[in-house]
């Protein structure tokens, strides 16, 4: 497929796991594609791998003059500005709500919220602008907007607001025809940052989540950019203000519908 020939795309968080998924995909499918992320060495050593139709941009998405710098530099090397996968966030620090320092709740809404309205205000901007019917995808609530984290009120109250923000930011940008979307993952396998010495234990981890999972699987980097790609492309072009879960039926599973079991289904 070549849905996004001509098309040219901002990927946040772009040197990450997910993000280079991503990156990967829009390539695959035509696009020139703008890789922005606080690590600019490991932007520049993506597009080193991956060749001409990519641009690696150094920003943090926390800094409004930082996105500001990211979008004009991509316009001005490739033109325009059609579709953004916002993409950056942390998990940030676990605690409960009473013990959660109030610098970690700051600097987990200032990664997680914060930069996603900055990024979609910015872009917003530059396909009002350019009169450009663009596509906007956030990396949206995950699990954590559909379920109860302990110790994760940072992190789940951010992914709540990024709902809100991205059916806000439909509404806001339908009548100049430009979709705001959200995407929800659950569980995604990658070892990037984990060492080598800890892979069999992280992956040993990863089964049991499997296990409680009906699908039987857990999330690839692929699964998601695959759910971005079909968003941000002209087949969902009447898809707007929703949030997708890409979680394998991970959120379906509760101590209701298999009270005594170590895996879900128990039988198949």
């Amino acid at each position: 497929m070549n849905r996004f020939e001509n098309k040219v795309v901002i990927v946040t968080g772009g040197a990450g796991a997910i993000g280079s998924a991503a990156v990967r995909r829009f390539l695959d499918e035509g696009a020139r594609v703008a890789i922005v992320d606080r690590d600019g060495a490991k932007a520049e050593a993506l597009v080193a791998t991956l060749g001409g139709r990519t641009l690696a941009i150094a920003a943090d998405v926390t800094d409004e003059a930082e996105v500001q710098r990211a979008v004009d530099k991509t316009v001005a090397a490739f033109g325009r500005l059609d579709v953004v996968f916002n993409n950056a966030g942390i998990s940030g620090k676990v605690a409960p709500v009473h013990a959660l320092p109030v610098e970690d709740w700051d600097t987990i809404v200032r990664v997680n919220l914060r930069s996603m309205f900055l990024v979609l205000k910015s872009a917003l901007n530059a396909m009002i602008d350019d009169k450009i019917e663009g596509s906007i995808v956030n990396m949206g609530s995950s699990m954590a907007g559909w379920d109860v984290l302990s110790g994760g009120a940072g992190y789940a109250s951010t992914k709540h607001g990024v709902v809100g923000l991205t059916r806000v930011a439909a509404l806001d940008a339908a009548p100049y025809g430009i979709r705001v979307n959200a995407i929800c993952p659950g569980v995604i396998e990658t070892t990037l940052g984990v060492p080598a010495a800890d892979r069999q234990a992280y992956q040993a981890g990863i089964q049991r989540f499997a296990d409680r999972i009906p699908l039987r699987r857990i999330g690839q980097p692929e699964d998601v950019a695959a759910a971005v790609a079909f968003l941000a492309s002209d087949e969902a072009r009447h898809i707007t203000g929703v949030d997708w879960l890409i979680d394998g039926g991970q959120t379906l599973q509760s101590w209701a519908n298999a009270p005594e079991a170590d895996a879900y289904p128990r039988h198949r």
